[in-house]
């Protein structure tokens, strides 16, 4: 009988090997649903692990959650080459801006995170089982895109957090996920945020994973993802007239490293 279900599950495994070979959209398929039961699996045994360690929601959960999420890419063959680490260590908050790419984002965001940072996600990820868990005891701001007055207030309040409780925020300006290549325009409340708390920006680019990850077109291979931490922006000094002039100078400095990155011309 054993004999039979390994005879069974040897069989299964070898037509899927042939599936992917043969159909890009079968191994797409796959590989995500592979991704998205490794992330609820994880998340729900890193949760035990959060509550047993630090009983509750906090930060410093984040030091666990990061070191589980960092074995993912050793599952989907994704290297990792990363410059400028030390540009994080700068004296008090900061504000960290990255490009948003893809449901993958979350294996570069663990791969950099430094400590004592949270991140800021939509309101809809509370409600993604053990995986909206998991972000919450990692201390994630949420924030309702669909109420501006909402996401203002939230904010307001992040930066009276940051700065009293000395951690750094991460946002993707971006808004939203986008696998084009290029960047979307920024949205300006990340650089409010900086200029109302008057802390550095620190701008995080990662290049395009166009090369080994398209949802369009179904591919998704493995692959090498380069990750620069630019040096930070100041803000001291400036006030809400200068919030489009930082927005513009980020965008401008992250859209040239991601072309330089991803070896294509600005």
């Amino acid at each position: 009988m054993e004999l039979g279900w390994l005879l069974w599950g040897t069989a299964v495994l070898l037509l899927l090997h042939v599936l992917m070979e043969l159909s890009p959209t079968v191994n797409f398929a796959l590989r995500i649903g592979f991704y998205c039961v490794l992330c609820l699996v994880c998340s729900a045994l890193a949760a035990v692990a959060c509550l047993l360690v630090n009983g509750g929601r906090t930060v410093k959960n984040m030091r666990i959650i990061r070191a589980v999420v960092r074995t993912f890419k050793y599952f989907f063959g994704l290297r990792f080459e990363v410059k400028g680490l030390e540009n994080f260590k700068v004296e008090g908050p900061a504000i960290i801006v990255s490009n948003h790419q893809s449901v993958l984002d979350m294996m570069g965001l663990m791969e950099v995170l430094p400590d004592n940072c949270v991140q800021v996600g939509k309101k809809e990820l509370m409600y993604m089982g053990s995986v909206g868990l998991i972000i919450y005891l990692g201390g994630v701001i949420f924030i309702n895109r669909k109420s501006t007055s909402s996401a203002k207030m939230v904010m307001s309040e992040v930066a009276k957090t940051m700065v009293a409780e000395n951690v750094k925020v991460w946002v993707y300006p971006e808004g939203t996920r986008n696998c084009t290549g290029d960047l979307l325009p920024f949205k300006k409340g990340a650089f409010h945020l900086a200029i109302q708390a008057q802390v550095p920006v620190i701008p995080v680019v990662y290049s395009s994973f166009t090369s080994f990850y398209n949802p369009k077109t179904k591919l998704f291979t493995s692959g090498k993802i380069k990750v620069e931490v630019l040096p930070p922006i100041e803000t001291k000094g400036l006030t809400p007239d200068d919030v489009t002039d930082l927005t513009d100078r980020c965008f401008s400095t992250m859209r040239e490293t991601l072309f330089r990155l991803s070896g294509r011309p600005s």
